[in-house]
């Protein structure tokens, strides 16, 4: 099935009037509007029916800068351990030369649907608990590692994040399992 062409009289939803409202607000914190502006306009936005009503008071606005969330944890030879309610960027860079690496996500903030890791471990280990719900993809982990364990579940539960894994060549061994449903 063909969607049909986005015309100005084309209806939007609460997605697209908050979406606006943030636009509206990263603006004023930069400084780009006034605190006035940045009220008359929310209260135009907020209210919004058509496209063309909302195309109005953001298009002298800068287009939303692109989603940037990296993080990077590394160390030489000790332990690297994330577990509990720890917020999980959209690119997670984690190095390791010695070390040993605990990443548990099941009980973690994933505010993102696709989450990358990235592995870099030379002679450590590294073992990742995900979501019941996450679908893994382990597709990117490169050939040279002495040990990649990761059986994905009998019965899959959709609505999850997918965890992408990438690594590079290393003498590491990694374990992957997904956490027991609640």
């Amino acid at each position: 099935m063909t969607s049909l062409p986005e015309t100005p009289q084309t209806r939007v939803g609460a997605a697209e009037r908050d979406a606006a409202a943030e636009r509206l607000q990263q603006a004023y914190a930069e400084e780009r509007i006034t605190h006035e502006e940045m009220e008359q306009r929310l209260q135009q936005a907020l209210t919004a029916t058509t496209r063309a009503e909302l195309d109005l008071v953001t298009a002298d606005l800068p287009a939303s800068p692109p989603d940037d969330d990296t993080a990077t944890i590394a160390t030489a030879g000790g332990r690297i351990v994330r577990r509990g309610a720890w917020r999980v960027p959209r690119t997670l860079k984690v190095a390791s030369a010695f070390g040993k690496v605990r990443l548990d996500l099941s009980h973690a903030i994933i505010e993102h649907q696709v989450v990358d890791i990235e592995l870099g471990l030379g002679f450590g280990r590294a073992t990742i608990t995900v979501p019941h719900n996450a679908t893994v993809d382990v597709d990117g982990v490169q050939g040279g590692w002495q040990d990649v364990r990761y059986r994905p579940p009998r019965h899959a539960v959709p609505g999850g994040p997918l965890i992408r894994i990438t690594g590079a060549p290393g003498f590491g061994r990694l374990r992957v399992r997904h956490a027991r449903s609640r």
